[in-house]
């Protein structure tokens, strides 16, 4: 197949890909949700099969832990928030209606009715919204175990088809941007699950010790916070400490800040997260935010996953641009110099000297993978 040719069906590609977004928009983002689980569970499925297991084995059983995983983070939450959504209206119903700060003899008066009314609103519909779209959340995951599993089984056809249609000389800033959205889906799916999971757990030892009721409920949103890079469980702990101070239980408060600052907020970055961060992804935390708050904003609960993706590819974009800049300024240095030497008396050729030869397996970077797609001189 000619070159010209292979664009030209890409192109097609592209637009019948923008056609069915449009058509399954509704289910877009749990296809894209399983795309990244397929693509953080590809190496537990090449484990099994480089074991000895049948390929279609191996994609049931790592379809089965990836099912499960989402299942055992979602469905406590779901399950918390309706069973104990009348402690939780409660908890809201006991914070002050009005805060008085009074500082260098100045007072200042904020009310809360409003707000307060609002979350007791917003906690009570949330729990009977969740509750009744139970069959349409059935659905969406058969829909991403059925994804996972054939992603995982035709992993290598997919990757043929896609990497093929890029030229050879380029197929390296594929792998490095493929290899960059791997290590912050990791970051995002196993490092910051797993530490979520140890702050939940923390967390309701913790609560349960200072005597809070709805132990399991401050524990999870304890856990759910650890997803948000920077501030964490602290806003939480920052809010439980406010609650203390308005109802003039200062011991509690300095107890509650304290304990929450050391063993939920603290702890778990220590027993957990520094254990995985060696295979995260090596980005700021600054833009690691950017991207979050920025795709939740944006696209909702998917763009927790969207946004920090969407953010690394840029920054493996750009320094990607920066090493090809450095890399040619010099190379333009060096030929400049080889041409300076060429005139140099004696007629020396410094040029064929220090000339290097070229790749011989420039272009081939995925041949250790066993996916490399057929180059155009095969297919000529």
């Amino acid at each position: 197949m000619s070159r010209s040719r292979r664009y030209a069906l890409s192109g097609i590609v592209i637009v019948l890909a923008a056609v069915a977004a449009v058509i399954l928009r509704d289910v877009l983002a749990t296809v894209f949700l399983a795309v990244t689980v397929a693509a953080v569970c590809a190496p537990l499925y090449r484990r099994l099969v480089a074991r000895g297991v049948p390929e279609w084995w191996a994609s049931a059983v790592t379809t089965t832990v990836a099912f499960s995983a989402v299942v055992a983070v979602f469905a406590p939450l779901v399950g918390v928030l309706y069973r104990r959504r009348e402690q939780l209206i409660g908890l809201i119903q006991d914070l002050p209606s009005s805060v008085t700060f009074d500082v260098l003899g100045f007072q200042r008066v904020v009310r809360a009715t409003e707000v307060r009314d609002a979350l007791v609103g917003y906690v009570g519909d949330a729990a009977v919204n969740v509750l009744g779209a139970t069959p349409v959340l059935g659905i969406k995951l058969a829909l991403f175990a059925f994804v996972v599993f054939g992603l995982l089984l035709g992993q290598d056809r997919a990757y043929s088809a896609v990497v093929g249609t890029v030229p050879p000389e380029y197929r390296g800033v594929v792998e490095a941007l493929h290899a960059r959205g791997r290590s912050i889906l990791f970051a995002i799916y196993v490092l910051q699950a797993a530490t979520a999971a140890g702050t939940f757990v923390i967390a309701a030892a913790v609560f349960a010790l200072l005597g809070y009721s709805g132990v399991l409920t401050l524990a999870a949103v304890a856990g759910i916070l650890q997803f948000l890079p920077v501030v964490g469980p602290s806003v939480l702990i920052a809010l439980l400490v406010i609650f203390e101070l308005a109802a003039g239980d200062v011991a509690a408060a300095v107890l509650v800040g304290l304990f929450g600052a050391v063993f939920i907020g603290y702890l778990p970055d220590v027993l957990i997260r520094a254990r995985l961060a060696r295979r995260s992804a090596d980005m700021p935390s600054t833009l690691y935010f950017t991207g979050f708050t920025g795709g939740l904003l944006s696209l909702g609960p998917i763009g927790i996953i969207a946004g920090p993706l969407a953010v690394a590819l840029l920054v493996e974009g750009m320094e990607l641009l920066s090493e090809e800049t450095g890399v040619h300024r010099q190379s333009t240095l060096s030929d400049a110099d080889a041409s300076a030497g060429s005139s140099a008396p004696g007629g020396a050729t410094s040029s064929e000297e220090g000339a290097s030869p070229p790749d011989a397996n420039a272009g081939d970077a995925f041949g250790s993978e066993g996916n490399s797609p057929p180059s155009d001189s095969d297919s000529a």
